[in-house]
């Protein structure tokens, strides 16, 4: 289960600032979801699709994900580990400012994110927030990702 603090209002956006807001819920990366992203991007490495090989071959003893299907999972972390109430119509992602990957993921690990609300600042018809976000992954010594995550809301 996730825990969060919900953003109902500016003032409560604001007081947040440089807090950890929420954790999400816990998330497995299966072969075959990245299998489907080695489809999808194109990138079929044998060290995320070829378990075999990469068992043998690889420097971690097995399949990794993608670090982008990692990153891709940055919105479903969201969707449990943040709350903003803030009646937006549209939401947006609107990029990133820095993004690292620190390790990788294993195929059948599990990852959560941590959500720390690093600014808040209110633009011509809705608001920006940017995200610390860390992508924790399960019994690891080492986060996934840190990544600066500017996201929108347009009333």
């Amino acid at each position: 289960m996730s825990t969060l603090l919900a953003i109902e209002s500016v003032e409560k956006a604001k007081s947040l600032l440089n807090q950890q807001v929420g954790t999400s819920d816990w998330v497995i990366i299966s072969q075959d979801s990245i299998d489907k992203f080695a489809i999808v991007s194109e990138d079929h490495q044998w060290i995320h699709v070829d378990p075999v090989r990469a068992k043998a071959e690889s420097p971690f003893g097995g399949t990794i994900a993608h670090g982008f299907l990692t990153l891709s999972k940055m919105t479903q972390l969201a969707g449990t580990g943040t709350d903003v109430r803030l009646g937006a119509k549209t939401l947006i992602n609107y990029g990133f400012n820095k993004i690292r990957f620190v390790s990788p993921v294993f195929s059948g690990a599990r990852i959560r994110g941590h959500f720390v609300l690093a600014a808040f600042k209110e633009i011509e018809g809705g608001y920006e927030l940017i995200w610390n976000v860390t992508v924790e992954v399960e019994s690891g010594t080492k986060p996934a990702i840190v990544a600066e995550w500017l996201c929108r809301g347009y009333y």
